[in-house]
């Protein structure tokens, strides 16, 4: 009697498509348990992603699957300057194969998209603790170059309160006026332009970039002071499951200095406070000139977690 052959279980990938968005969530959560301790992607993201109108799903986008199992999800696109290439990567830990073939794959067509560049780069963004094995990256030519901290703060409907405007500042929201969502376009592009890796867009690529279907204008504002006319913007969002989100605060910066940067702040608190949440977050580079970590720092936001930029050189051929 023969001992029976062990079953091997085959890597395959194919591309994703939107009916996968279910499962590419489920992958997603599972890493962000091993990362940040929690499941934190809603599955309007991921759909948000696959519905995205400058990825081809079919060129931009793989799912790697150990057997039946989804191990592997990744995705690249083209944004700003020629030669400038994104992508997204996740892996379930133990499947460096896996991981090294969608690696590959994302590569190649980053090539392709960035062809004609003089100077191209990949570039993706890991948590400080990935899944994926980081020797896979440093033995392909990536380097991190950036560091980018996401803060969340506790709420508190009775302490955080609407906040004392600086003197003649005065607010409004851009949810009845598309000239306002315009201006609050404008801002944002003038405010972050010097930012490091914020991709100039002209309006309608913006609100494509923001997937503007989801985002509630009222929860948008703009500053104004008297004889400076528009000054700052704060764009939030309340589209995740986990927290309220504070993805922009910008202030011209002939006017920064003056408090209006954290008036803005506390606004965001106390807007989502009185709407019920517990928790409210946003995103900064923890090498922003503006010293925007510091004031955030200062008024009660830690750290929940950190990202890594990793950059690939291209060296595509023109």
């Amino acid at each position: 009697m023969t001992d029976k052959m062990p079953v091997l279980t085959v890597l395959t990938h194919r591309p994703a498509g939107p009916g996968d968005a279910a499962d590419i969530c489920a992958l997603l959560n599972a890493v962000d348990v091993i990362e940040i301790g929690r499941p934190e992607t809603d599955l309007g993201s991921v759909e948000a992603d696959l519905n995205r109108p400058d990825i081809d799903l079919a060129t931009d986008s793989w799912l790697a699957f150990h057997g039946s199992r989804l191990v592997c999800y990744a995705l690249v696109w083209a944004d700003g300057e020629p030669g400038h290439v994104y992508g997204d990567h996740y892996v379930l830990p133990g499947h460096r194969g896996a991981a090294q073939r969608l690696l590959e794959l994302m590569e190649i067509r980053a090539r392709e998209l960035a062809a004609g560049a003089g100077q191209a780069w990949l570039r993706i963004q890991l948590n400080v603790k990935p899944t994926i094995d980081l020797s896979l990256l440093t033995a392909r030519g990536y380097r991190s170059v950036r560091r980018y901290q996401v803060l969340t703060r506790t709420l508190d409907p009775a302490g955080d309160l609407p906040p004392a405007p600086p003197e003649g500042l005065t607010l409004r929201d851009c949810s009845a006026d598309e000239a306002d969502r315009h201006r609050a376009h404008a801002l944002v592009e003038q405010t972050f332009a010097a930012h490091f890796g914020h991709v100039e867009r002209a309006y309608e690529p913006w609100l494509d970039h923001l997937d503007a279907r989801r985002l509630d204008w009222s929860l948008v504002w703009i500053a104004s002071l008297p004889g400076e006319g528009d000054v700052a913007v704060l764009l939030s969002r309340d589209d995740r499951t986990s927290m309220g989100w504070l993805s922009h605060i910008g202030v011209r910066e002939d006017l920064r200095g003056r408090g209006i940067g954290g008036y803005l702040l506390r606004h965001g608190f106390a807007a989502y406070a009185a709407r019920g949440r517990d928790t409210v977050g946003l995103g900064v580079d923890i090498h922003n000139e503006t010293g925007a970590l510091g004031l955030y720092e200062a008024h009660g936001m830690g750290l929940h977690y950190a990202v890594d930029t990793w950059e690939l050189p291209l060296h595509s051929q023109g």
